[in-house]
Order: C-alpha cells, then sequence, then structure tokens
C-alpha cells in the first residue's frame, strides 16, 4: 500500500453484483423458501430484473455444454433454501454483519466482523461448503464471463457490454500506470516492486468471506510476490474481525504513513510510521507483506549493482577522484524517477552511498 490507490469506472458494476449476491441469498434464506422453489423459473423472477434473473439461472442451474444436465451449483441453492428456520436466521444474521465492509471504517464501527462460519458450521460440512460455492462462482465464473452489468452499474443484456475480470484488470492497471509509455514498467501498488505476474487480490479472503468474492471495495491487483506466501497470500488483514489497526486499500490508505529508513548496523531497511497513531497499522502491513525483509533485499542488490557500476569506472578511468565519483552518484540520485519500481528504497540507497563513510569506502 505504497502507491496511491484510486476507484476505477467499473466499480458500480462490482457493487452492482454484490447486491445481486445478497438478495439471493437472503431469499435463499426466507423462511417460506424451501429447495423445491429453487428452480429455474424461480431464480428468473425473484431478482430485480429480467436480465439480472436470466443470467444467475445461467450461473447457478445451466449447463450450457449438455442440454440435459443442470449444475451442481443448483443442488448447493437447494440445499441452503432446505436449511432448518433456526440455521437460516443465522446465515442471515452472518450476511448481514459481513456485506457493509465499508461500515468497519467509520468513526463508530460495528461490532468485528464474523471470523467464523455462521451457526457453527465446520468449514468443510456440507452448509458452510455450499454457501460458499454460490458466492465464489460470482467470482470464478460470473465475473470471468461477464457480470450483467454495464460499467456504471445497469444491468445489460449485451455480453460485449459486460464488466469482465480482463476489463477489471484492465482499467485498474491502466489507472495505475505511473509512467503511462506502453514499454515502462508497472509498479505494484502494495511494495512499489515491480508489478510482475500480477493476480486480482481479495484484500478480505474470499476463502472465509467468500460474499466478498466480488465486492468492489476488496480487489485490486497487486504483484506476484505480494499475493503469495510468506507474504499476504490468504492471511487476515484484521486481528479477529476488527479493523481498528489495519490499513484497506480503498477506505484506509496508508498515505505516506510509512517511512523507509536505513539501519546502519544490521545493513537493513526498517519500516516506521510518520505518526504514532499509524505505528500498529504499520507494524501490521510490514508484517502482513514482509515489506523490511523484501526491501532490503532490493536495497542490498541495488547498492551492490552501483558498487559494480563504481568498479567499472575505475578501471576505464584508473585516475578518477573522489569528488568524481560523488558527482557520478549524486547523478544517479538525481535521475532517479518517481515511475520506476523500487524508487523509495533506491534513495535510501543512493543517500546511503553518498554519506562520506560509504562513499571513501566503494
Amino acid at each position: 500500500m505504497l502507491k496511491p490507490i484510486h476507484r476505477v469506472n467499473c466499480l458500480p458494476a462490482l457493487a452492482a453484483c454484490q447486491r445481486l449476491m445478497q438478495r439471493f441469498v437472503l431469499w435463499l434464506c426466507d423462511a417460506n423458501v424451501h429447495g423445491t422453489d429453487v428452480t429455474e423459473a424461480n431464480l428468473r423472477a425473484q431478482m430485480p430484473s429480467t436480465i439480472e434473473g436470466e443470467w444467475l439461472c445461467v450461473l447457478v442451474a445451466v449447463d450450457q455444454r449438455s442440454t440435459t444436465k443442470t449444475k451442481k451449483l443448483l443442488e448447493d441453492a437447494k440445499a441452503i433454501a432446505d436449511l432448518p428456520a433456526q440455521e437460516k436466521q443465522g446465515l442471515k444474521q452472518w450476511v448481514q454483519a459481513v456485506a457493509n465492509l465499508s461500515q468497519h471504517f467509520t468513526a463508530a464501527p460495528p461490532a468485528a466482523l464474523p471470523i467464523d462460519a455462521p451457526n457453527g458450521w465446520k468449514k468443510q460440512g456440507r452448509q458452510w461448503t455450499s454457501f460458499k460455492a454460490l458466492m465464489v462462482a460470482f467470482y470464478e465464473e460470473g465475473l470471468r464471463d461477464g457480470l450483467p452489468y454495464q460499467s456504471n452499474g445497469t444491468p445489460t443484456a449485451d455480453t460485449t457490454l459486460r464488466v469482465t475480470y480482463k476489463q477489471f484488470e484492465r482499467e485498474f492497471r491502466q489507472a495505475h500506470r505511473l509512467d503511462p509509455h506502453p514499454d515502462a514498467r508497472e509498479v505494484c501498488v502494495l511494495c512499489g516492486g515491480e508489478l510482475k505476474l500480477p493476480a486480482v487480490d481479495h484484500w478480505v479472503g474470499k476463502a472465509a468471506f467468500p460474499l466478498l468474492a466480488v465486492c468492489a471495495d476488496n480487489l485490486l491487483p497487486i504483484c506476484g510476490e505480494c499475493n503469495e506466501a510468506p507474504q499476504k497470500g490468504q492471511r487476515p488483514v484484521h486481528a479477529d474481525g476488527n479493523f481498528t489497526d489495519w490499513f484497506h486499500p480503498y477506505h484506509r490508505h496508508s498515505s505516506g504513513a510509512l517511512r523507509l529508513r536505513y539501519d546502519e548496523v544490521a545493513f537493513a531497511i526498517r519500516v516506521d510510521s510518520n505518526d504514532p497513531a499509524h505505528m500498529l497499522k504499520v507494524s501490521n502491513l510490514d508484517t502482513l507483506l514482509n515489506l523490511g525483509e523484501r526491501w532490503t533485499r532490493e536495497f542490498k542488490a541495488e547498492y551492490r549493482r552501483v558498487q559494480r557500476e563504481v568498479e567499472k569506472l575505475r578501471k576505464k578511468q584508473p585516475g578518477l577522484t573522489l569528488d568524481e565519483v560523488r558527482l557520478r552518484l549524486t547523478d544517479y540520485r538525481d535521475r532517479l524517477s518517481d515511475a520506476e519500481p523500487n524508487v523509495d528504497v533506491h534513495r535510501i540507497v543512493a543517500e546511503t552511498v553518498l554519506t562520506p563513510a560509504r562513499l571513501s569506502a566503494l
């Protein structure tokens, strides 16, 4: 979360989809709805518009590869509809507690996000796996092939106008290109490194909170290193459901609260906060992404590269003075660009090598 993060044009479509997910599961939780009511006709009829109903029906029930089969998701939906009334009520309360993520970042947040499955369900049990499969399908199949919405959230039957995973990723990356040249390297918004092997991350993990699988406030493309263990991966971005001491990409950005510092003794980059009020948030983000360790690795690699450059220079120009070396390194520092990956770390390298002790040791 080193770089500013902007909302992109198609986010209203994602928000509309989350409302659809919520409406769908709350209908299944209606005490008067049972498994036998989960038919293609009812799926079409119960949604806010014909377009959304048709789309949901295809997502849940229609196997387009076969003229006779229906999807397993239809059985999952029936399993939810056949839950006892008390369990339906528990699931309904869980959905209502999770759906509005933004309220956890207000001045008076509600109770912590419920980190356990509703009704004491086992994570491998039929009830939870059925519910999770239904919700995640909106992301894995729905967003992949196209949500039933235009970018502004208006339902559409025109498949060419529907918002897809690729469109969201493309818009986000385009909005966050620090150097607009098509051949320029892109920068990861979380770590400031190069955006290699980018993937759309669910900031709040969809495995534990499948209702947020298409949440507009929960998706952002990040680099492969940020997205994999031992970095973020599926690790929580809250403390047992409490977000008080955590940043959030959209609702509580770090906004320059992180300060990188070179530790002369440890030869390492430390991650501090400019503001005591953000110290715990910075510490949690550092731990979540292993920022200090990763930035130290980059620092050492860049420092060694600069050393080699000076060594080559001295071989080519044996009479090079210390002042001339200083001028070359000052030029290196001044030419660092905000649009390049790892520029914050490289600036520390430049300032470090320009200190008298380091300069004379090069």
